[in-house]
């Protein structure tokens, strides 16, 4: 029966259009669904119902309306309870006759299914009630079914209902679908309506009030008259009137029952019901029917009345379950990422490979690059060590490796430094602030910590529902989220996962098991992750607020002794924004500057003898194929040894390598050249030439707007004529801000061409003391394009007209000036002639220097025309 009840429901269900079945294929979807897995019996009493269809419907006497005809003595019962109303759903288009159920009701064997059953012991058992059963009607889709009986002539259908609803209360007739439940009779007193609409009952019933006659009109009954008609069939929860300003005819009143059945009953016996109230002339015919109970939803209603309330808890809410559902499986993707999980070259199978073919697999190139960088490093040997010792010791401060673009801090550090570590996450800050967008700075900087899933766009479609939201109800939802909040959920989602990845390594059998988490990793810096914070710094003016949310997450991890911090920057002004973050605290500074000549000279020998070596294998390898293995062991012994380089390369090796410098990008570039056959001199002069056009396109002739840069063309010239005018190769600081060139703000141009890597400046003692070039090799290039007479007239005749520019000016005020005291010299001459003669003095004085100005313009001009 299970199986039939869901079967009922999907099939019609109400309010849903279901398909209307057939005479033929309602008795075959009964018989499929409730046939299957049920007793012998209970299939032999389905049948005996599926043969008790026929071709028509027939309804009472009249099949056409629908209405049952009584013959005098002849009255209505309506038994209810004795079908499943949800079974009943399915079979409400099923037409029955009666005259089977009639021979069936004479002839019922009290089958336990057989709703026959139920009808004959609630009539037929009581010899107190002396009725004959003429007619059966069934109506499933009211889960009862009509009785026409007859009755004596001393005895009225009143007694007659009275005396059985007396026996059923006394004796009830529990049906085997409902044990709770029992069976009722209701005498029928009005005209009952047969119809086969698809007007499921409903708890609700819609009396409307009409009159009796076709002339008369009917009078609307009170809600207590309405009581003491229908309270008999049940138990009644509300009686609505109908509201006394409405126009809609016939008048109604909703009548609402706790129980549907009860509300069937009421319906089957009071439909056409004709009633006369006291001191009313005219009869009233009572009309019922179903009404669908429009449910009040107060929950909903509440919801969209408070949104002040609403949208800011449903924001909460939505902010919860991202916490609880996303961030456990990002904390194990950041993991994964630190401790390289999915990475392949991590594998076990990588490393094999790795170990069984690397005599094979050895290319040449990464051996050459090996072999420089383990020159230089041997060099830095003892600021490796001191960096390694650092992150062995439990001090809460950070480490900064500051040093020019092209000193090697990443390959110091990653490569020699935290060569051993296997927990490192390295965070580079470039591509982070070069990233277009929110939307963009967002997925990057997640991209570098391995933070997943991250949903970018989603803050955009959040930013217009607050719009929305604001526009329509006045309160900001804060569903979206700004760049500075996202990026320290980010930050802390990794703060968590570093500390689980500094814990993982901790066991129960550990002699300080018991010890607290915090209290664990501060006992334990070697088992803290480190972090590589890599150009730190870089644009800083632009998205200033990113490197100052890493810097405080920075600073709460070294104090929290979840994980080493390493800034990596070749900006000069890092300690600024650290000191905020860390205010009480000495960093740990190293500073990577460029290489001495002896260094940088046997850093280049090293990558050409690695090369030479090579070189010399494969000469070796081609001569060894017919000899004996003796013969090649020695051989292979005298390959090891670095091939002798020519001494006149070295000699000019020793001229060349002072113009270019110690800047290892420039030396690997050099090294580069003569592998390809060129000489010192030659590629040395190459990469000057290189550098001065590099120069000249990006800081004499840009046409970047003075908005985008904080420095002048004129300003850049400046310092580089006379740095290559210099003996020292350097020009005071002091003597720069006292220029007239650099008369308008000039220590920012001065630290806008310093982190433009133009210019280095030299402290002393904490104070800014000398300008140097921003690489060695800048120094020659400076010469270079001082030397070009083209170059220098152009520049020269910009600085002239700048000069010129600014003496016009400070001669229009003094003349301003003069006219502003031309009417106190009238009055009061004694008191202002003083400052007149010096204005005129110094208007004297401009105009001399505006005069020589000019003629050195006419001179630059001359030279220019001439070239």
């Amino acid at each position: 029966m299970i199986s039939a009840h869901i079967l009922s429901r999907q099939a019609t269900r109400p309010g849903h259009g279901g398909p209307r079945f057939t005479t033929h294929s309602t008795a075959l979807l009964v018989q499929r669904s409730l046939g299957q897995g049920l007793p012998l019996a209970h299939k032999r009493t389905i049948r005996a119902w599926e043969s008790t269809s026929s071709s028509t419907a027939s309804t009472g006497s009249h099949k056409e309306s629908g209405h049952i005809d009584t013959a005098p003595h002849e009255s209505l019962l309506f038994f209810n309870n004795l079908f499943p109303l949800k079974l009943s759903s399915i079979l409400i288009w099923r037409p029955w006759t009666s005259e089977d159920l009639l021979q069936r009701f004479e002839q019922s064997s009290y089958s336990f299914i057989d709703p026959i059953r139920l009808v004959k012991r609630a009539i037929n058992t009581h010899d107190q009630v002396p009725i004959e059963v003429t007619q059966i009607i069934p109506r499933l889709k009211d889960g009862g079914a009509f009785v026409k009986f007859t009755h004596p002539s001393d005895m009225s259908a009143a007694v007659v209902e009275s005396k059985l609803s007396e026996l059923l209360q006394n004796n009830p007739i529990k049906p085997w679908f409902n044990p709770f439940g029992r069976v009722k009779a209701g005498l029928v007193e009005g005209v009952p309506w047969l119809e086969d609409l698809y007007r499921l009952p409903r708890s609700r019933i819609r009396v409307e009030f009409v009159a009796a006659k076709d002339d008369a009109s009917p009078a609307e009954l009170s809600q207590e008259t309405l009581y003491s008609i229908f309270r008999k069939f049940g138990k009644i929860t509300e009686i609505t009137s109908q509201p006394t300003d409405s126009k809609v005819l016939p008048r109604f009143a909703y009548i609402d029952f706790v129980l549907v059945r009860d509300a069937i009953m009421a319906r089957n016996c009071m439909h056409g019901f004709v009633l006369r109230e006291q001191g009313s002339k005219n009869a009233t015919k009572l009309r019922l029917s179903y009404e669908q109970r429009v449910k009040a939803h107060h929950i909903w209603a509440w919801f969209t009345s408070h949104p002040r309330i609403v949208i800011p808890l449903v924001a909460a809410l939505i902010a919860a379950f991202t916490v609880a559902v996303f961030d456990p499986i990002r904390e194990f993707f950041v993991k994964a990422h630190v401790q390289k999980y999915f990475e392949f070259t991590n594998s076990r199978l990588y490393k094999w490979f790795k170990s069984q073919t690397s005599d094979i697999l050895a290319f040449r190139r990464r051996k050459t690059e090996d072999a420089g960088l383990n020159a230089l490093f041997t060099h830095r040997k003892d600021l490796i060590d001191s960096i390694q010792t650092g992150l062995l010791e439990s001090v809460d401060t950070f480490t900064v490796v500051h040093g020019p673009r092209g000193s090697g801090k990443k390959e110091l550090i990653l490569d020699q430094v935290l060569k051993e570590r296997s927990n490192v996450l390295h965070i580079d800050c470039k591509p982070v602030v070069e990233a277009r967008g929110e939307a963009g700075t967002i997925g990057r900087l997640a991209f570098e910590v391995g933070y997943r899933p991250v949903f970018s766009w989603s803050n955009n479609i959040s930013s217009l529902v607050d719009l929305a939201v604001q526009s329509t109800t006045g309160v900001k939802a804060n569903f979206s989220e700004n760049l500075e909040s996202q990026v320290v959920k980010i930050l802390q989602t990794t703060a968590s996962a570093l500390k689980q990845v500094g814990l993982s390594e901790r066991k129960k059998e550990d002699k300080d098991a018991d010890l607290s988490e915090d209290a664990y990793l501060e006992a334990h810096p070697e088992r803290r992750p480190v972090i590589v914070i890599d150009h730190f710094l870089h644009k800083s003016e632009e998205k200033g607020v990113i490197y100052d949310r890493i810097a405080d997450w920075a600073a709460a991890l070294v104090q929290s002794n979840i994980a080493h911090v390493i800034f990596l920057t070749d900006d000069a002004s890092y300690s600024k924004p650290l000191q905020r973050s860390l205010p009480d605290r000495v960093f740990r500074s190293v500073t990577l500057g460029d290489l001495s000549p002896d260094v940088a000279k046997k850093f280049v020998i090293s990558q050409l003898q690695t090369d030479t070596k090579f070189a010399h294998d494969g000469q070796q390898k081609d001569s060894e194929s017919g000899d004996q293995d003796n013969d090649n062991k020695n051989q292979k012994k005298d390959s090891n040894t670095p091939a002798p380089l020519d001494p006149a390369l070295l000699k000019e090796l020793d001229t060349c390598i002072t113009a270019l410098g110690g800047r290892l990008t420039d030396l690997q570039v050099l090294a580069r050249r003569l592998k390809i056959g060129q000489s010192p001199r030659k590629a040395v002069q190459e990469i000057i030439d290189s550098t001065a056009s590099d120069i000249l396109r990006m800081f004499l002739l840009s046409k970047s707007s003075s908005s985008e840069r904080k420095y002048t063309t004129e300003q850049a010239w400046y310092l580089i004529s006379h740095l290559a005018a210099s003996p020292s190769s350097s020009i005071p600081y002091n003597s720069v801000l006292l220029s007239n060139t650099f008369a308008s703000s000039p220590e920012t141009a001065l630290e806008a061409l310093a982190n433009a890597e133009l210019i280095t400046v030299k402290s002393q003692n904490g104070m800014p003391s000398e300008i140097k070039a921003g690489k060695p090799v800048y120094q020659a290039a400076f010469q270079k394009l001082a030397s070009d007479e083209k170059v220098k007239a152009r520049m020269d005749l910009l600085v002239l007209t700048e000069l010129a520019k600014m003496e016009t000016q400070k001669i229009e005020k003094v003349e301003q000036e003069l006219v502003m005291l031309q009417g106190l010299m009238a009055r009061r001459p004694g008191d202002v002639s003083e400052r007149v003669e010096y204005l005129l003095e110094k208007m004297k004085g401009g105009q001399a220097k505006l005069k020589g100005l000019e003629e050195e313009m006419g001179v630059v001009k001359g030279r220019l025309i001439k070239g």
